[in-house]
């Protein structure tokens, strides 16, 4: 009878991505050279399941052909960006009647995927582009608040709208989401008036600033996100940084960097003649978050109250989910 194969120790995960990682363990000589196959059972962190291995003999979620370790582990299964997986290993020859001899399963080993890396992003991106739609004039940015907020910001933080970390809104595996600090504001115009909308799903009142405080060419402009939540329309995530800040320095090694004169989401353009004022585009066909990542001191605009309802509450971002099922908006990695 064969000798039993030692139980793997020493279970050590190495680079990580947000779609993929590479395994390694410890395990003696004379089972290095006779083992045939490897089994692999992987779950999310969050499963509380006791019974997680259900058959510790058999092979219970993949089995590989033995390799020299560290093996990479991707495609197997749909791993999901900043998700905490549990993987545990056992060894295994196979015997000439087609069974295994296993070894016992490892102790199990815990670790999170990454972010999307900037390849992940440039995929995002060049779907957006295809649903940008043309460019329209605009000329502010605008933010909508509950009269709480200003109130708030004009007592506690002496007129500055400070930068607030990004939730974790749209898709899972944005570099940004719960990481960058910044003030997000829009700037879509209805089609009729070239003006901002009159409803708001995030209160009455509006704070408004010339584009050229926020996007003109000292300003950074980055690509942070594409996403859809269940619904038709798609939103469109931007990051704007000072040159040389904190958020520009964050993002550059992050996040595609696009041209402030040529993109089709968001454009600045210098003035064509003295007097003349300088030109600024926003894409029609998506919804624009422009996240600014500096504070913003309303004597900059004005506040001032909106003429339409603000109760549209299904519009709201915060949090919110991406649809994993959309076509348009989601990429070959996971969610």
């Amino acid at each position: 009878m064969d000798a039993p194969l030692a139980t793997p120790c020493n279970i050590q995960i190495c680079e990580v991505t947000c779609d993929s990682f590479r395994i390694v363990w410890d395990m003696p000589p004379e089972d290095t050279a006779r083992a045939t196959h490897f089994f692999i059972d992987l779950s999310r962190k969050e499963s509380r399941d006791p019974n997680r291995f259900k058959h510790r003999d058999v092979p219970t979620k993949l089995v590989a052909k033995a390799v020299p370790l560290p093996m990479a582990v991707r495609g197997h299964w749909f791993l999901s960006p900043r998700t905490e997986y549990c993987v545990a290993v056992q060894t295994a020859v196979r015997q000439p009647d087609g069974d295994y001899l296993v070894s016992e399963w490892s102790q199990v080993v815990e670790f999170c995927t990454g972010d999307y890396a900037m390849e992940h992003l440039q995929q995002l991106l060049d779907k957006a582009k295809v649903s940008a739609g043309r460019l329209l004039k605009f000329s502010v940015f605008y933010r909508n608040q509950h009269p709480e907020y200003f109130d708030y910001v004009r007592r506690e933080c002496g007129s500055l709208m400070r930068p607030a970390l990004k939730d974790c809104s749209g898709s899972h595996g944005s570099p940004i989401n719960g990481k960058l600090q910044g003030v997000f504001f829009s700037c879509n115009t209805e089609f009729d008036t070239g003006l901002p909308p009159r409803d708001s799903p995030y209160g009455p009142l509006r704070f408004q600033i010339p584009a050229g405080h926020l996007l003109n060419p000292n300003i950074s402009l980055y690509f942070a996100d594409f996403y859809c939540m269940y619904t038709a329309y798609h939103y469109v995530v931007l990051v704007l940084a000072p040159v040389g800040s904190e958020g520009d320095t964050f993002c550059r090694t992050r996040l595609p960097m696009l041209d402030l004169a040529s993109n089709p989401f968001l454009t600045y353009a210098d003035p064509q003649r003295p007097g003349e004022e300088p030109l600024f585009c926003h894409a029609s066909d998506v919804i624009l978050e422009v996240l600014f990542t500096e504070p913003v001191h309303l004597d900059q605009g004005s506040v001032e109250q909106i003429s339409g309802h603000h109760q549209l509450k299904s519009l709201t971002t915060a949090n919110a989910k991406k649809d994993p099922s959309c076509k348009v908006c989601n990429i070959s990695v996971g969610r």
